[in-house]
């Protein structure tokens, strides 16, 4: 005996059913959101969600069962929603900055209790004022993108630019080559 389903969808317009079908049909369009259609396409031919889940490749029932009452609270867009799923949380341009201020800082070695940064202790500082949830790996790629590297000396440097004596004083020079070489 199939078991009583909590959810029951709602009836489509015709513009759902004439975009659900459109979807079903278009071989452009992304698989996911392809497959959640034809499962919608199926409960709504008064089949049962284990076998709308069967028709549209879902492992089980209750899939469709979360499918359906995200149709049925926010329409469409209930294809494109997927629970737990989501993009990583992308940082502006003002908080990259912010990283890369930090990692220019000299720190302080009572404050920071360090003389030279790692991420972990970049991450501590950065959480400790502006950016709560940042991670060692997106202080990492900030970084990097912008041309540091971490050396052997344990300390962040900027990629092709070096401390050179001269008669004159120190100097920073850069060395041009430096994209080819990271290729």
């Amino acid at each position: 005996m199939a078991q009583l389903q909590k959810h029951p969808l709602r009836a489509f317009n015709t513009q759902e059913e004439r975009e659900l079908r459109r979807i079903v049909k278009a071989s452009s369009e992304r698989i996911d959101v392809a497959r959640r259609a034809k499962a919608l396409l199926a409960v709504a031919a008064k089949q049962s969600f284990a076998q709308a889940a069967g028709v549209a490749g879902f492992k089980e029932a209750r899939s469709v069962g979360k499918l359906v009452r995200r149709f049925n609270e926010h329409g469409l867009a209930a294809l494109s929603i997927a629970a737990g799923r989501g993009g990583k949380p992308t940082y502006t341009c003002e908080q990259q900055a912010r990283i890369l201020a930090e990692v220019q800082r000299v720190p302080d070695r009572k404050a920071d209790q360090t003389a030279t940064w790692s991420l972990s202790l970049l991450r501590k500082a950065l959480r400790a004022t502006d950016l709560p949830h940042i991670a060692n790996e997106t202080i990492r790629q900030v970084l990097h993108n912008s041309g540091y590297s971490y050396q052997r000396t344990r300390t962040w440097c900027r990629t092709g630019y070096a401390l050179r004596k001269r008669k004159s004083g120190t100097v920073t020079v850069y060395d041009m080559e430096t994209p080819e070489k990271k290729d």
